[in-house]
């Protein structure tokens, strides 16, 4: 079972201190996600700015400084268990990452923090560990995402998470681009060297599997999974399909 020890979300307008003479016991997950602040890991001094994310293993000593006019927001979450010793010791974790602030993220933060603060005997364990499991994996993603190291430029993935998002609607090139800081151009060409592929064909593929889905599990018409699936219409719908399947999307449902 994983223990949560503490965790919540502080937010300071004033100078504070947090010296911590013994190391810790727990590991420490912290997010800022407003203003910035010092810390100190073992002896590296380290400012913290929105969108940095601390990882910070038990046995090291951690110090939380925030200076006079200096405003400071950040998630904040100590755990143990024999899980998260696994999750930590399966991959490096650096101490100190620059993530993207994903909603989704934060969001599951928070369900974290609600569920801890139910009185002991409304709390589902099983589903707090649970919770707790899924934000480790995400925070080991955001944190290989974002590393140099990765196989392609984190640009690149943020169009990518973009277009997964948005691909079932109408999106545009230009506002994928936008998300990622990029002109079109450089979007295009790098999104292309990096995938192997175009946005376009990037999102029909993310359509057309959603459509299989459909397909399989709902009883909605062929013209309303178009609809459902980002296509212009049924005749669309139906060129993509057998282009990508070698049959029309009524045989392929028939089959299945």
């Amino acid at each position: 079972m994983l223990t949560i020890g503490l965790c919540g979300f502080s937010y300071h307008t004033k100078q504070f201190y947090s010296f911590h003479d013994a190391v810790l016991s727990d590991y420490l997950f912290r997010l800022q996600t407003e203003g910035s602040c010092e810390v100190k890991v073992n002896q590296q001094s380290l400012t913290v700015e929105k969108g940095d994310l601390l990882l910070i293993k038990p046995g090291d000593h951690y110090e939380l400084r925030i200076e006079e006019g200096q405003n400071s927001g950040d998630y904040y979450l100590f755990c143990q268990g024999q899980w998260i010793d696994q999750w930590w010791n399966r991959s490096e974790k650096p101490t100190m990452t620059r993530i993207e602030l994903d909603e989704k993220l934060l969001s599951l933060w928070r369900h974290i923090i609600i569920e801890d603060r139910r009185p002991h005997l409304e709390q589902n364990r099983e589903l707090m560990d649970y919770l707790l499991q899924a934000l480790c994996v995400c925070l080991e993603r955001a944190v290989n995402e974002t590393s140099a190291t990765y196989s392609r430029p984190y640009a690149v993935t943020k169009m990518m998470r973009y277009i997964e998002e948005h691909a079932l609607s109408t999106f545009k090139i230009e506002e994928a681009a936008t998300h990622a800081g990029l002109s079109v151009s450089r979007a295009v060409h790098l999104f292309k060297s990096s995938v192997g592929k175009t946005m376009i064909e990037y999102a029909q593929d993310i359509r057309l599997s959603a459509a299989v889905d459909q397909m399989k599990y709902t009883h909605m018409t062929l013209d309303q999974i178009a609809e459902n699936c980002g296509f212009s219409g049924y005749p669309y719908f139906h060129k993509v399909f057998k282009k990508k399947f070698g049959v029309a999307p009524g045989s392929y449902r028939k089959n299945e």
